[in-house]
């Protein structure tokens, strides 16, 4: 069975494999505070994921040792995950007379009637939550399954990067990790949202309390900035990249085209949102985070909480870290939106 919550040692890097490049994040612990030791981001070449899947596992691994490279950190251990819409999740009510491999082989019994892949092309694994309210004979197990080879292609592209894949997570869970790191205290009552808008994809998480209460994805993201510029301008599409993480695109392009993305943006938002609210009574968000590379395009912030009314700031979850002394702070407070999965992906290296 892959190991999702099995206990792992600490420092591990964080691996977040995007459509458009590899996210790198190192950190380390000191009592309850963490440090960022060192992180990456190693552009992909356009072919090597699509869709969430791992086309070219060798592209990957090139592109996670250059990173590894620009880390400056000794790494052997890595965390990665697969996406949320890739996984199944159910909660199963067990005996407790079941234990050990007898549990285990009642657990596959289970997930056969349900999970629509022959088991032997499924990755498993679970997590014994604890005895079910109101019935003391039975425990309630959280079930987790994806296709097998969702998992084996990205363990291949780590290992063959020189780093060991030792924890295979999903994306959702690595996102719940961050929420402390955004929030200082957490409301058990209040829904927070954070969308990412990665290069491919725009994703809203909603919390309630520390939880994962909502997740869903649309097809949209960086990418569609991306390409309009490099046909606009004629440029390399790493170049054009550049220009728009340093904000150093000409007044021109500015203009014709970074400003009317910027509004598709908040449209896209504010369309993610309506599906939230018309998913049921779930909760009036009292505030919303920007991750991703896209939440970096300046005044998106201020346009999206102008448009749908709630308190919106750019996501860092290294606001409150020690910061290691090879990383520059500067460059880093730009990246941190970016890193966000990558960081929730290395804290996992600190749970018991």
């Amino acid at each position: 069975m892959l190991s999702l919550f099995k206990q792992k040692s600490a420092g591990w890097v964080g691996v977040d494999i995007g459509s458009s490049s590899v996210k790198l994040v190192a950190l380390t612990k000191h009592g309850q505070s963490y440090q960022i030791e060192g992180y990456a981001i190693a552009p992909l070449p356009p072919t090597a994921v699509v869709d969430g899947n791992v086309e070219i596992p060798s592209a990957v691994s090139d592109a996670i040792e250059r990173g590894l490279k620009t880390c400056g950190v000794r790494l052997t251990h890595a965390v990665t995950a697969v996406p949320s819409s890739a996984v199944i999740t159910k909660r199963l009510e067990i005996s407790n007379t079941f234990a050990g491999l007898d549990l285990e082989d009642q657990v596959q019994v289970e997930a056969d009637q349900f999970i629509p892949y022959p088991l032997d092309e499924v990755a498993l694994d679970f997590e014994v939550l604890g005895p079910v309210n109101k019935a003391p004979g039975l425990n309630e197990i959280l079930l987790v399954a994806c296709r097998r080879d969702d998992v084996d292609s990205r363990e291949d592209a780590i290992n063959g990067s020189g780093l060991n894949c030792a924890v295979v997570d999903i994306d959702t869970y690595a996102i719940e990790r961050t929420l402390p790191l955004l929030e200082s205290e957490i409301d058990a009552s209040a829904v927070v949202g954070v969308v990412d808008i990665g290069a491919a994809t725009l994703t809203l998480n909603v919390f309630r309390g520390n939880r994962i209460i909502y997740n869903r994805e649309q097809a949209f993201g960086g990418n569609d900035l991306t390409n309009m510029v490099h046909q606009h301008k004629g440029i390399e599409v790493a170049e054009v990249e550049r220009l728009l993480s340093t904000g150093k695109l000409d007044a021109e392009t500015m203009e014709i085209l970074v400003l009317p993305f910027r509004q598709s943006v908040v449209q896209q938002v504010s369309r993610a949102l309506q599906f939230y609210y018309s998913s049921g009574s779930q909760g009036q968000l009292s505030k919303l985070y920007l991750a991703g590379g896209t939440s970096g395009l300046k005044g998106l912030s201020e346009m999206i909480e102008e448009e749908i009314g709630v308190t919106t700031r750019v996501a860092n979850p290294f606001d409150t870290m020690q910061i290691g002394p090879k990383i520059n702070t500067a460059r880093l407070e730009k990246d941190a939106p970016t890193l966000l999965k990558a960081c929730g992906l290395a804290q996992r290296s600190f749970e018991i």
